[in-house]
């Protein structure tokens, strides 16, 4: 009987230990434990490896845990049956089902959740042993289980969680709660560099009409003071007409110039020292535009539509300003933005774009039909609207405030929070 006892006891211990390192192993930090992997950690690479096959990992666990509590039960109730007869079926179920639950599954379980890290690096290197004992057995019964989703018409081989990797880590960015600037500034910043594949350079680049561009056929001196007058340090020559771009002239290289000739050089030198134009889709994502600015080791583009038709211009640090929000320094032109209001609206430029009030305000407008407040108003009212009228939309009112001509130039934004405050 003694004997019957510490079998029992050292099959639970047996038990919990599965069960801890089943909750461990999957609640264990990724990230740390690649982190430690790199840092010369060799049970953090045990860890990787075991969760780099989950299946054959769980699968031995599991296995390992319905064998110790299985034996478990028959042992108490072969005993219980001897010293009570068939009534110690009874004894054995309540009392078995009673020590399993709370020594081998709640309280190895909620110790391992809490220390999942730290647990799964003790225990790394005996379940990978564990493992490897079990192989044989488990890779049988994976065939098996395999073969009965089949009948079933199941592939679970199929990869169901297919983009999962990106949705996992939106997830997280949204968990890494608070309302502090400084962690609404990382989430932003998060989130853009995940969107950078999926925002077009058009979405972007700077308008045509809002271009600082130079006629390369105006008279040297007329040039360099347009170039000295300009905040840009790279700006684009044309000749004939503007849509006719020449080259892209840098202001070093063109003061560098002067310096050398003590004036003004020919228009033919300042050709000659402007780089040649590159042209971009409009349709080309910031990801792929980004890298191919780091080949080129180039800053400047002009961006054309699918005619060839000149639309605007994108820069290196326009693509850096949609990580790590606006960069301003003292040649910045000033422009109409964004004004908060007392009553918790917003006075907002028609020209402003949509991603930058989501990453300011942490508003979820939609951007993928429109990439301006204007725009989107127009693709909403699909028609002009006239100053005063008001629209809702997305959660979101809408108040025109000012127009030029058939340009909206100016809204009032209120969020759902003060309308519903204002009702």
């Amino acid at each position: 009987m003694v004997m019957t006892l510490l079998a029992i006891f050292f099959l639970l211990l047996l038990s919990a230990f599965f069960s801890g390192s089943e909750t461990a192993l999957t609640a264990a930090s990724r990230p740390m434990m690649h982190q430690l992997e790199q840092t010369g950690d060799k049970r953090a690479g045990i860890v990787n490896r075991l969760l780099a096959n989950k299946a054959r990992f769980i699968s031995a666990v599991l296995l390992g845990n319905n064998l110790v509590n299985i034996l478990a039960s028959a042992l108490a109730t072969s005993a219980l049956i001897g010293l009570f007869g068939d009534s110690g079926v009874a004894y054995a179920t309540v009392g078995m089902t009673v020590l399993v639950l709370i020594f081998a599954e709640i309280l190895p379980k909620t110790f391992a959740f809490r220390y999942a890290n730290r647990t799964a690096l003790a225990m790394a290197r005996v379940v990978s042993a564990v493992v490897l004992v079990l192989s044989p057995l488990t890779q049988g019964i994976m065939w098996l289980v395999r073969g009965i989703f089949r009948l079933f018409g199941t592939d679970i081989h199929g990869d169901e969680a297919l983009g999962a990797g990106d949705e996992e880590l939106r997830g997280a960015i949204e968990l890494h709660s608070g309302d502090d600037d400084a962690i609404r500034q990382e989430r932003a910043m998060l989130r853009s560099v995940l969107d950078l594949n999926d925002v077009q350079v058009g979405e972007i680049m700077v308008h045509r009409r809002n271009l600082v561009t130079i006629d390369v056929d105006c008279p040297p001196d007329e040039l360099v003071r347009q170039v000295l007058s300009s905040p840009y340090t790279r700006i684009p020559l044309w000749r004939g007409k503007p849509e006719n771009v020449v080259g892209v002239l840098h202001a070093k290289d063109l003061f560098q110039a002067v310096q050398a000739h003590g004036g003004a050089p020919a228009i033919e030198e300042i050709v000659a020292i402007a780089a040649k134009p590159w042209f971009v889709p409009e349709y080309a994502p910031l990801l792929d535009q980004l890298m191919a600015f780091r080949e080129r080791r180039e800053h400047f583009a002009l961006v054309v539509d699918e005619y060839g038709d000149i639309m605007g211009v994108v820069t290196l640090e326009d693509i850096l300003e949609e990580i790590v929000g606006e960069i301003s320094d003292e040649h910045d032109v000033a422009v109409s933005g964004v004004r908060p209001q007392a009553d918790g609206s917003y006075v907002v430029s028609g020209t402003a774009t949509i991603r930058d009030l989501n990453r300011e305000f942490e508003w979820s407008l939609p951007d993928e039909e429109a990439t301006t407040v204007a725009g989107l108003v127009l693709h909403e009212t699909q028609r002009i609207p006239e100053v005063g009228q008001s629209f809702l939309f997305h959660g979101f009112r809408f108040d025109i405030l000012r127009r030029h001509r058939h340009q909206i130039t100016q809204v009032r934004i209120t969020p759902p929070a003060e309308q519903d405050q204002g009702a």
